[in-house]
C-alpha cells in the first residue's frame, strides 16, 4: 500500500539510503496555478540538519517535478510526477546495525514479512519518505487555499511539558514554523526547549503531541459510514511514522463526562447562520464536517534509536547490547509538525474533490 487518497491520489516510491525519494499525485484538477517556490519553501519547514533540535542529516531536500504542470506551474490534469535526491545518506553509519533488531524500529517486522534484513536507515521504513507527502501536501495546500481554508499544526507538549487548552490564542504559521520547537508561545517555547535540552544532553529521546487546527471547511465534508472525515484523518495520522495515537474534539476525555456537559449545542446567528455554542465534537459529526473547527491531536512517540546503551537480539536471536549510531531526531514530533500538515491538506483535498 504506496497509495494514500481517493480522488486526489499519492503514490510514493523510494528509501532512506537509495539515490531519490519521489512521488506521482494523481487526480489534481486541470488549471490550478501551484507555485512551486512555496512548495519547496514547505519543504524547508521539514527537513533535517535545520538545528540541533532535530537530526543532523543535511538534506537540501530540493524539488525536481518531471510532469503534470505547464512551465508557468499550471497543473494540466495529469500526474504529477516529482523526485527529491538524496545526498547525504551516509550507509556506513549504520554497518553495525545490520545484523541486529532496534527495538521499536521496523527491522524485525518488515524482515520477517519480506525476508528483507534491516535496511540502512529503516530503508522504506524511514521517516525520509514523509518529504514526499510534504511536497504533495504542499500542493494539496494551494487547492485548498482559494477556498478559505486554513490548516494551523503546532507542538502542544514535549514529554510531560504539556501546555493547557487555552494557552495559544493567536496562531501564526510564520511563528510556529520559525520555531525551534514549533510552539510560537514565547514562554512555552522555552519550557519545550529546555526539556529537549536535557533529553538530548542525556543521549535519549522523548515523546511529543501536535495539535492540528483547522479553519474554513464547510458543512458537508466527509461521508458516512465507514468514509468518515474523521476516520479519514485518523488513517492518514496513523499513517506517518512514530505517530501512536489520533485524538479528535475532547476524544478521549468525553468517556469521562456527561452528555449535559459536552453536547454541542447549536443556535442561530444574527445573519441567519446555525452556529455551536462548543466545540467538544472537533468538528465533525456523524463523520461530516459541522463548519465549526476542526480539532485533533497527534501523539508521536519517542525516537526509538538513541545513543544509550540498549538490550536487542540480533538476527539470529541472540541477545546484544547496542548504542545507536547515526544522526536521529530527540523528538521526532518536531519534524512531525509539517507531515501533519501535509496529510490534513491531502484529505482536506481529497474530501473536497468528492463533494464536487
Amino acid at each position: 500500500m504506496n497509495t494514500f487518497g481517493q480522488h486526489l491520489r499519492l503514490t510514493t516510491f523510494g528509501e532512506s539510503h537509495g539515490k531519490a525519494i519521489g512521488g506521482v499525485l494523481d487526480g489534481m484538477p486541470a488549471g490550478v496555478r501551484i507555485d512551486l517556490v512555496e512548495v519547496q519553501n514547505f519543504l524547508d519547514h521539514r527537513r533535517p540538519g535545520t538545528s540541533l533540535s532535530v537530526t543532523q542529516r543535511r538534506e537540501a531536500d530540493r524539488l525536481e517535478v518531471l510532469s503534470g504542470l505547464l512551465p508557468d506551474g499550471t497543473t494540466t490534469g495529469a500526474p504529477i510526477g516529482f523526485i527529491i535526491a538524496n545526498q547525504d545518506a551516509r550507509s556506513g553509519d549504520y554497518r553495525v546495525l545490520e545484523h541486529l533488531y532496534r527495538p521499536s524500529h521496523a527491522d524485525y517486522t518488515y524482515h520477517k514479512k519480506y525476508g528483507v534484513p534491516p535496511q540502512p536507515g529503516g530503508g522504506r521504513a524511514s521517516a525520509r519518505e514523509t518529504a514526499v507527502r510534504c511536497a504533495a501536501g504542499a500542493m494539496a495546500l494551494q487547492l485548498l487555499q482559494p477556498l478559505g481554508v486554513k490548516i494551523y499544526p503546532y507542538i502542544r507538549g514535549i514529554g510531560e511539558v504539556q501546555l493547557p487548552s487555552d494557552a495559544l490564542t493567536d496562531l501564526d504559521l510564520d511563528k510556529i514554523y520559525h520555531s525551534s520547537v514549533r510552539c510560537p508561545h514565547p514562554i512555552w517555547e522555552a519550557k519545550l526547549e529546555r526539556n529537549l535540552t536535557e533529553v538530548r544532553r542525556h543521549g535519549d529521546s522523548v515523546g511529543g503531541l501536535v495539535e492540528c487546527l483547522v479553519q474554513g471547511v464547510p458543512v458537508g465534508w466527509g461521508s458516512p459510514l465507514y468514509d468518515k472525515l474523521s476516520a479519514r484523518l485518523a488513517f492518514a495520522m496513523l499513517s506517518i511514522n512514530a505517530v501512536k495515537g489520533f485524538e479528535i474534539g475532547d476524544g478521549f476525555a468525553l468517556a469521562r463526562c456527561l452528555g449535559s456537559h459536552v453536547n454541542d449545542v447549536m443556535e442561530r446567528t444574527e445573519c441567519g447562520t446555525i452556529a455551536f455554542r462548543s466545540n467538544h465534537s472537533g468538528g465533525i459529526q456523524g463523520g461530516i464536517s459541522t463548519g465549526a473547527e476542526i480539532r485533533f491531536s497527534v501523539a508521536f512517540k519517542p525516537t526509538p534509536t538513541i545513543a544509550l546503551e540498549q538490550e536487542t537480539l540480533n538476527l539470529e536471536g541472540e541477545p546484544v547490547r547496542f548504542a545507536g549510531t547515526g544522526r536521529h531526531d530527540p523528538c521526532v514530533a518536531l519534524r512531525g509538525v509539517s507531515v501533519v500538515h501535509a496529510m490534513t491538506a491531502l484529505v482536506l483535498a481529497d474530501a473536497y474533490l468528492a463533494s464536487h
